[in-house]
């Protein structure tokens, strides 16, 4: 239980750090330099156009993420009673979304041959925190039970 607590723990450092990181470079022609894409410049342009929407990825790729992270951590210490584990699984599908419309979003930008779209490094961190999270609540929870 120690290893997936800290574990965890370092999902609360590693997490923000994909949230700054590039998730896609985007561009609308070759000659030109790629911009790159996170997931709060992606919140902060999506906040001049669509509130509504803004506040929706901010809960899947922010909110979710942290509190299940944080919530599994009280669970470790034993500071939070086991029976809130399903609560996580489903925060962690939250999060999982977030990831797979990301993903949607680059096949199809990709397959439309507008442009270029190159798949960046804070994708993958931010796929692997979600996965590690995923698997550290199924592990507390069969460890548990």
């Amino acid at each position: 239980m120690r290893i997936a607590f800290y574990l965890n723990l370092s999902l609360l450092v590693l997490f923000p750090i994909a949230w700054a990181a590039p998730l896609v470079r985007a561009g609308l022609l070759p000659l030109f330099g790629l911009k790159e894409i996170s997931v709060l410049s992606g919140l902060a342009a999506l906040w001049e156009t669509d509130l509504f929407l803004t506040i929706i990825v901010a809960l899947f790729a922010l909110v979710a993420p942290i509190a299940k992270t944080l919530v599994l951590t009280l669970i470790l210490a034993g500071r939070a009673p086991t029976r809130w584990l399903p609560t996580l699984g489903w925060m962690g599908k939250l999060a999982m979304a977030d990831v797979f419309l990301i993903a949607l979003y680059v096949t199809l930008a990709k397959g439309m041959g507008i442009g270029r779209v190159e798949v960046a490094w804070g994708l993958y961190l931010f796929t692997a925190c979600v996965l590690t999270s995923l698997a550290i609540s199924v592990w507390t929870a069969r460890k548990t039970t």
